[in-house]
């Protein structure tokens, strides 16, 4: 089971999908409009939100089946039969919630022109079996993670994205841009991918076992998947609650001047999340001595990928947002979003006890560690922005990611370890922060202490990575210079 191979199948299966959302934005608005397609984005966004209802038996089933490793198949195919059956009937249910609540929603709530309300109203019926696709590809995804199948997930990740974007756009562009036929034509995209993921799992699950489900395996997951739910519930829920924290005292404006480098920086948990999704079965099947080596050497392995960007990322965001929005907002959302990269930085390494505490079977740790954060950092937050503006609220988050930081590595029994390998990359990333708050970009003091800076850590990632790394880069760079190609130019 190589873990880099599967987190670098992990970034791929992230990454692709942004590329051809990029290309597709513009021919969807072009063909169907902004108000069709902002009924659209919302049944793309609900596709992905729904999966809330399955109460996190998808993170259950994966834990307890890769805890089985390779033990009875009897039993792991019981697992993801009783899962699916759960979760087949939370969907229903979830369908049944939702159906009132989103006719009334659209049909009174949502503004949109009066000639699209008859296509609204008819494809609403499509969207509630939203609810359990979201649920049961859970549980499918969740038997594929269980078993190390990354590759195969990822690869049917990016074909499902690639068919929820294409199958509609290509009913818009034969049939025309009528949401009665453009909701359907998604579901329909979602059937094929979920037809996929189950042709998958009874490849590596289900060949030659009975359908049979058993009440203490549900008993099991519910109790797993109930702590999981909550920290699905609580973790956003503090993250959306500071957009209306923020508007409340400062206005609409700052929510922009927050939201947008929050967004910014967010993108850059692609790899620590990567990373602890390949990890996580490992762990699941690991004993205690090799889950605290795994462990650590993802925390080093993350400390030497994400200290070069993030340093990198704070010197430079400033005059990014300056040349891609304008030099207003970069003046005032600059620092904010410096402190964000820093704040988020810390969040990568927490995501390896996070996943650490869930894979051994105590996911209530990491529930009530959120739960115990929410009220303080609503309190930090109101006091933050009093004397802070939006920078201090930027402190505020980086001051609870550090928190949640320390209290899941001192639950998973890590915190001395972890601390020991990362003061040197923490004085590295306040460096930077210190270079790009105290001298103006582009100037030759700018210069010299971001590229003295660069330089140091490249040098503290070179001197701290694994021999077969360094040997890897050395190889790579005396093919490029003893090319002849290369020599030739």
């Amino acid at each position: 089971m190589s873990i880099r191979k599967h987190t670098i199948y992990n970034l791929a299966g992230a990454v692709l999908p942004l590329g051809l959302s990029l290309i597709s934005i513009p021919l969807y608005i072009k063909l169907i409009g902004d108000a069709r397609y902002g009924v659209l984005a919302i049944a793309w966004l609900l596709l992905g939100y729904f999966g809330l209802f399955d109460l996190g038996l998808g993170r259950a089933t994966a834990q307890r089946i890769a805890a089985l490793g390779d033990g009875s198949p009897r039993e792991r195919a019981e697992t993801f039969w009783t899962a699916l059956s759960i979760n087949s009937g939370l969907g229903v249910i979830g369908g049944l919630v939702i159906w009132p609540v989103a006719s009334y929603f659209f049909g009174k709530v949502f503004s949109v022109d009066d000639a699209l309300r008859p296509e609204l109203a008819a494809a609403i019926p499509w969207l509630i079996l939203a609810v359990p696709m979201a649920t049961l590809s859970g549980v499918l995804s969740g038997a594929l993670e269980g078993r190390t199948q990354f590759l195969e997930l990822n690869i049917i990740s990016v074909l499902s994205s690639m068919l929820i974007q294409l199958v509609p756009l290509s009913v818009a562009w034969l049939h025309g841009p009528d949401l009665a036929w453009l909701l359907p034509a998604t579901i329909l995209a979602r059937v094929l991918a979920l037809t996929t993921l189950f042709w998958r799992c009874r490849v590596h699950l289900l060949q030659g076992q009975p359908r049979r489900i058993s009440r203490s395996q549900a008993q099991g997951l519910l109790h797993f998947g109930g702590w999981v739910t909550v920290t699905s519930l609580v973790s956003p829920m503090m993250v959306i609650l500071d957009r209306f924290v923020i508007g409340a005292a400062l206005g609409a404006k700052a929510v922009t001047y927050y939201t947008v480098p929050f967004q910014l920086a967010e993108r850059t948990a692609v790899v620590p999340i990567a990373l602890t999704s390949a990890l996580f079965p490992r762990l699941a099947a690991a004993g205690a001595a090799e889950a605290k080596q795994l462990a650590a050497t993802a925390i080093r392995s993350l400390a030497l990928v994400m200290t070069p960007l993030m340093v990198v990322g704070v010197m430079l965001i400033e005059p990014f947002l300056r040349w891609w929005l304008n030099p207003e907002f970069a003046s005032r959302a600059g620092l904010t979003a410096q402190i964000l990269l820093l704040g988020f930085w810390i969040n990568a390494f927490a995501r390896v006890p996070y996943a650490q505490l869930q894979a051994v079977g105590r996911p209530d740790l990491v529930a009530k560690c959120h739960l115990a954060e929410l009220a303080p950092y609503l309190a930090l937050l109101y006091a933050g922005l009093h004397f802070g503006g939006l920078p201090g609220a930027a402190v505020v988050f980086g001051l609870r990611t550090l928190s949640d930081c320390v209290l899941l590595s001192w639950f998973a029994g890590m915190l001395k370890d972890g601390a020991n390998m990362l003061y040197a990359p923490a004085l590295l990333m306040l460096a930077g922060v210190g270079v790009a708050v105290g001298f103006k970009v582009g100037t030759p003091t700018w210069w010299a202490f971001a590229v003295g800076l660069l330089l140091l850590v490249l040098l503290w990632a070179w001197c701290n990575s694994p021999a077969a790394m360094r040997s890897t880069v050395a190889r790579m760079i005396e093919t490029l210079t003893t090319n002849k190609w290369w020599m030739s130019r």
